[in-house]
C-alpha cells in the first residue's frame, strides 16, 4: 500500500493512518483499513489531520529567554539547572511534567532520568487528569492496571453501558462500531446527566445526578444478587469477596432509594436492570465522566465490582472497559510516567525498587510515589520544587484552577519547555524552550485503549532544528554526568530496553510483558505491525494478585452537596466533536473549526430564563476559583441546576472560554484525579454596547475587546467580536489597504471592507442593534476581486445560508438537511448520506442527523 502507515494524533482509540505526502508539509490522509482499531475509518479530527501539519507557529530554534540558542547552550543550562537544584535542595526539589501526547520511548527515556538518576518519583502525565482513577481502580481490583477488554468484544457484546462517555464525539470510531453492533440487535444504555449525541438512538437514557454513580451501579449489584445473577462459582473461584460486602452492599440500595439518590424515574431505572438481566454479554464502558471526579475510583470500582460478581469478565463481548482519552495514555502507563507508579507495572515496593534500580545500573531509585499532578504544581507555588521540566502539555490551560497553576510557574526558579509550538499559554514562564517533533514528524510507538502497541512513523524529517523528545531527554542525561546510561542512537534501543524491563525479574507475576519483542531487530522495529499485549486477559480466571483472585471492592455512595446560595448550578466540563486539547493542532483546521466556532456555555432554557440568558447572548460563569466569558447555547438535554463549557479555548483563541480557570482543585483520594464535572458555579448575563465579526486573510494579533474568539477559515481567520467602547482601535489596526466603509447610525452599524490591489484582505462589520449577516459567503470572498456586495454581506440575488455546519467531511449544514428531507421525503440518516453525502465518511454526524429527522418527525406529528 502506498503511503506511511501511522496511528492517529489524537484519542485513545489509536487508529491506523496510510499518510502519503503531497507536497513539503501536505499529505493525504486515509484510514488504514489492515489496522484492527479502526479497519480503515477515520473520526473528523483524523480526516482532516492533513490540514495541521504546517509549520504555522511552529516552535524551531532553541530559546533561552526570549534569545534564539544553540542546541548545546539550551541543553547545557537545562542539565546544569537540574543539577545545581539536586545538589542543593535534594531530589525532590525538582520535578517533570510530562504528556500522553508523548511516544512511548520517550516516556520511558524522562522516567528513567528522573526515577533511577535523579532518584525522585516526581513526574506526573497530563493522564492524570483523565484516566487516574481508572487506573487505581484497576489495580484494586485486579492487582494491575489492566484493560480487560479489546474491540472484538464490541463485536460480540449484546449490550453496552455507556457510562459518563459521550463516545459518539470523544471516540466516533469505537461508537460507529457499537452502532454496527446495535444495527444488527445489541441494545444501548447511556448513563449520562446530560443528554449528549451519542444518546440518539439509544434505548435507555439515564440522566443520573452528577457524582451518583456508586450509587446507581451498587443498586444493580443488589438486584443482580436477589434475582440470582451473581456467578457464585467463579466469585468462588477466582473473586475474593471481604466479609460483610454483601450486607453492607444492601443498605439504601432498593429500587427506589436508587432512583432518588440518582434523580431518576422507577421505572427507568427497573427497565435497566431489566436489560443488564436478560443480556449476560455485556460491555461496560466508561471515560472522563466516572474517572474525572471527586470519588471517581470508587466509582470504578463500583462498575468493576458488577462485572466481576456477575462473571461478565474474561470472556467475548462481556467486559468492563475503559476508553482512554490521549493516544498514548496506556504506554504511560506502561513505564511509568505516573508519580504513583514505578516502572514497567511495578510499584514501589523495596523488592521492585532493588530490581528497577540494578536493572537500570542506576546510582539511586525513588522509593515512594512522587508527587501527583495538583500537588504538585501547589509544591512549585509553596516553593518546595524549584526546577520543572515541562513537555508535551499546557498545564496553564489543562489544570484545574489553572489561574493558580499560571501563578506558581511564575514563582519557579526554573521553567524549561519542550514544545512543537512557539507560543503556548505556558511560554510566557520558560526560561529555556526546547523545540520538539510534532506527529507527522515523530518515530517510536503508542499504546491504545485495548493494550494494542503500534507504530507511530515520521511522514516528514525533523523541522528546523526540532528533535525527538527522548533525543532531548538522554541528553539532558548525559550532560547530568550519565552518558553511559543513556546512549540511545534510535527508538527501536529505547523499545528493546522498555521491553527487557517488562520481563525482568517477572515470572508471570505481572501481566505486562513484551518478552515476544525483547530481542526485536531494528529492521523488525521499523516493519513491527500492531500487537497486543496480554491477550484476552483475565479468560483463565486467573488474576496478578498474591493469590490469583481479583478483588470485590466495597464502596458507598457518599451524600451529595446541595446547591449553594452563591454558587447555585454545577458546572461539567468536556470535550468538543472536533477540537483536541487545548486547539494548538485542530486550531489550525478550517474544516474543524466550523462545527464550534466558539466556547458556548450550555444552560437549560429554564435556568436561562431565570438567569435572565438569551440564546447566543454572552454570560459570565463564575465560581470561587474564577470566571470567564461564554456564549451562550439553550439546550433542553442539559438538567436543571447544570451547565456544561468546554475545555480547549485558551488566551491563544479567545479573551473568553477558559474552562480551566473554572474547576477545585479537589481530587480523589485514591488516585488524585481532580473532579472536573460537578464544580459549584453561578451565571450572570454580560450585554456588549455592541458586536461583530473580523474576517480577515493576514495573521495579526487577536483584538482587544471584552469578546473576541478566533478560528481558522478557508484563506483567513474568523474573529467573532463584541465590546464595550474601543471599537475604534479594531478598526485602527486592520490591514493597511484601501478601505469601503459604510455606516448606518440607526442601528450603530459600521462596515468597513479592504482592498489591495483589487482583491478583499479583510472585512469588519460591528453594529449595536442591527442584524449581522452570515460568514460563510464573505469567507468565501477573501483573496477574491472585491464588489459593492461586499459591504451587503451577500451576493446579488438569492444566496443559500447553509446553517449551523453538522458534517463537517462534506460541509453540510442544517438548512441543507432540512431542505432535503422536505423536499426529497427523507426519513432515514441513510437516505440524507445518498442524498447530500452527509454521514457517510466518519460517521461522527450520524447522531446528529438521527435527531434531526426525529424532530422533524415529531414536529411533522405534532
Amino acid at each position: 500500500m502506498a503511503g506511511t502507515r501511522t496511528t492517529c494524533a489524537y484519542c485513545g482509540v489509536g487508529c491506523g493512518i496510510v499518510a502519503t505526502p503531497t507536497g513539503a508539509r501536505a499529505a493525504e490522509i486515509r484510514g488504514d483499513p489492515g489496522h484492527p482499531a479502526n479497519h480503515g475509518r477515520l473520526c473528523s479530527k483524523g480526516t482532516h489531520l492533513g490540514e495541521t501539519i504546517g509549520l504555522e507557529g511552529r516552535l524551531l530554534h532553541p530559546m533561552i529567554g526570549r534569545r534564539r540558542a544553540s542546541w548545546d547552550k539550551a541543553l547545557d543550562l537545562v542539565a546544569r539547572r537540574f543539577r545545581q537544584t539536586v545538589a542543593e535542595h535534594g531530589a525532590d526539589s525538582v520535578a517533570f511534567y510530562v504528556s500522553g501526547q508523548l511516544l512511548t520511548e520517550d516516556y520511558y527515556v524522562a522516567n528513567k532520568l528522573m526515577k533511577g538518576f535523579i532518584g525522585s518519583g516526581n513526574i506526573d502525565t497530563n493522564s492524570r487528569l483523565c484516566m487516574s482513577s481508572a487506573v487505581a481502580g484497576h489495580i484494586r481490583a485486579f492487582g494491575e492496571d489492566i484493560v480487560p477488554a479489546s474491540y472484538q468484544d464490541l463485536d460480540a457484546a449484546d449490550l453496552f453501558v455507556l457510562v459518563g462517555s459521550n463516545a459518539a464525539w470523544c471516540h466516533p470510531v469505537v461508537y460507529q462500531r457499537i452502532r454496527a453492533r446495535c444495527d444488527a440487535g445489541a441494545r444501548l444504555v447511556v448513563i449520562d446527566p446530560r443528554r449528549t449525541e451519542t444518546c440518539e438512538g439509544a434505548d435507555l437514557h439515564l440522566a443520573i445526578r452528577p457524582g451518583s454513580d456508586v450509587a446507581l451501579m451498587n443498586g444493580l449489584l443488589a438486584h443482580c444478587r436477589a434475582a440470582g445473577l451473581v456467578d457464585e462459582r467463579y466469585l468462588a473461584a477466582s473473586v475474593a469477596v471481604p466479609d460483610r460486602f454483601w450486607d453492607t452492599l444492601e443498605q439504601g440500595c432498593d429500587l427506589w432509594s436508587v432512583a432518588r439518590t440518582c434523580e431518576v424515574e422507577a421505572a427507568d431505572l427497573r427497565r435497566f436492570y431489566e436489560l443488564f438481566a436478560q443480556h449476560p454479554r455485556t460491555v461496560t464502558l466508561f471515560s472522563q465522566g466516572i474517572n474525572q471526579s471527586l470519588r471517581g475510583t470508587d466509582q470504578v470500582n463500583a462498575i468493576l465490582n458488577l462485572h466481576l460478581a456477575t462473571g461478565r469478565i474474561g470472556r467475548r463481548g462481556a467486559a468492563p472497559f475503559s476508553i482512554t482519552g490521549q493516544p498514548n495514555a496506556m504506554g504511560g502507563r506502561e513505564v511509568g510516567g505516573l508519580a504513583s507508579s514505578l516502572a514497567a507495572h511495578m510499584d514501589f515496593a523495596p523488592e521492585n525498587c532493588a530490581n528497577v534500580k540494578r536493572f537500570w545500573g542506576s546510582p539511586t531509585i525513588a522509593r515512594k510515589p512522587g508527587l501527583k499532578a495538583v500537588d504538585l504544581f501547589r509544591a512549585i507555588d509553596e516553593g518546595r520544587i524549584k526546577a520543572l521540566w515541562i513537555m508535551a502539555t499546557n498545564p496553564a490551560v489543562s489544570m484545574p484552577d489553572a489561574g493558580a497553576v499560571r501563578a506558581a510557574l511564575a514563582r519557579c526558579p526554573f521553567v524549561a519547555i519542550s514544545e512543537v509550538m512557539a507560543e503556548t499559554d505556558c511560554t510566557p514562564f520558560a526560561h529555556v524552550r526546547l523545540p520538539a517533533t510534532g506527529w507527522g514528524e515523530k518515530d517510536g510507538t503508542v499504546t491504545n485503549s485495548e493494550r494494542r502497541i503500534s507504530r507511530q512513523r515520521a511522514i516528514f524529517p525533523a523541522p528546523g532544528e526540532a528533535r525527538h523528545d527522548w533525543w532531548i531527554i538522554k541528553e539532558v542525561g548525559r550532560r547530568m554526568g550519565w552518558a553511559d546510561e543513556f546512549a540511545y542512537s534510535r527508538p527501536a534501543d529505547i523499545f528493546r530496553e522498555h521491553a527487557r524491563l517488562s520481563t525482568y525479574q517477572n515470572d508471570g507475576q505481572r501481566l505486562f510483558d513484551l518478552a515476544s519483542h525483547v530481542a526485536i531487530g531494528n529492521a523488525e522495529y521499523e516493519a513491527m505491525s500492531p500487537f497486543r499485549w496480554g491477550g484476552d486477559a483475565f479468560a483463565d480466571g486467573r488474576f496478578p494478585t498474591p493469590d490469583g483472585r481479583a478483588r470485590l471492592v466495597p464502596v458507598s455512595q457518599m451524600p451529595l452537596q446541595a446547591p449553594l446560595a452563591r454558587w447555585p448550578l454545577t458546572l461539567n466540563t468536556g470535550r468538543y466533536r472536533d477540537q483536541w486539547h487545548s486547539m494548538s493542532r485542530t486550531g489550525l483546521s478550517p474544516r474543524l473549526s466550523r462545527h464550534r466556532e466558539e466556547p458556548l456555555v450550555e444552560v437549560h432554557p429554564e435556568d436561562a430564563a431565570a438567569f435572565g440568558l438569551t440564546d447566543g447572548g454572552l454570560a459570565r460563569v463564575s465560581t470561587p476559583q474564577g470566571a470567564s466569558l461564554f456564549r451562550v447555547a439553550l439546550a433542553t438535554g442539559q438538567r436543571r441546576g447544570e451547565v456544561f463549557t468546554p475545555i480547549h479555548w485558551t488566551d491563544r483563541q479567545s479573551t473568553g472560554g477558559r474552562t480551566g480557570l473554572l474547576p477545585r482543585s479537589l481530587v480523589d483520594p485514591h488516585s488524585g484525579q481532580p473532579g472536573f464535572k460537578s464544580t459549584p458555579a453561578a451565571l450572570e448575563p454580560v450585554t456588549p454596547d455592541w458586536r461583530g465579526f473580523l474576517i480577515t486573510a493576514e495573521a495579526m494579533d487577536r483584538p482587544a475587546c471584552l469578546w473576541a474568539t478566533r478560528v481558522a477559515v478557508p484563506g483567513g481567520t474568523l474573529y467573532e467580536l463584541a465590546g464595550n467602547g474601543g471599537a475604534q482601535l479594531i478598526d485602527a489596526r486592520l490591514p493597511r489597504g484601501e478601505r469601503i466603509e459604510s455606516v448606518d447610525r440607526a442601528r450603530g452599524s459600521h462596515r468597513v471592507a479592504v482592498l489591495r490591489g483589487g482583491r478583499l484582505v479583510a472585512v469588519l462589520f460591528r453594529t449595536e442593534r442591527g442584524e449581522l449577516p452570515p460568514r460563510d459567503w464573505l469567507i468565501g470572498q477573501l483573496g477574491a476581486e472585491g464588489s459593492a456586495a461586499l459591504l451587503a454581506g451577500a451576493p446579488p440575488g438569492r444566496h443559500e445560508d447553509r446553517g449551523p455546519i453538522i458534517c463537517l467531511c462534506f460541509d453540510v449544514g442544517l438548512k441543507m438537511i432540512l431542505a432535503a428531507v422536505g423536499s426529497q421525503q427523507l426519513t432515514t440518516v441513510e437516505a440524507v448520506g445518498a442524498a447530500l453525502s452527509a454521514g457517510t465518511n466518519c460517521g461522527s454526524c450520524r447522531p446528529a442527523i438521527r435527531r434531526i429527522l426525529d424532530e422533524n418527525r415529531n414536529a411533522a406529528h405534532g
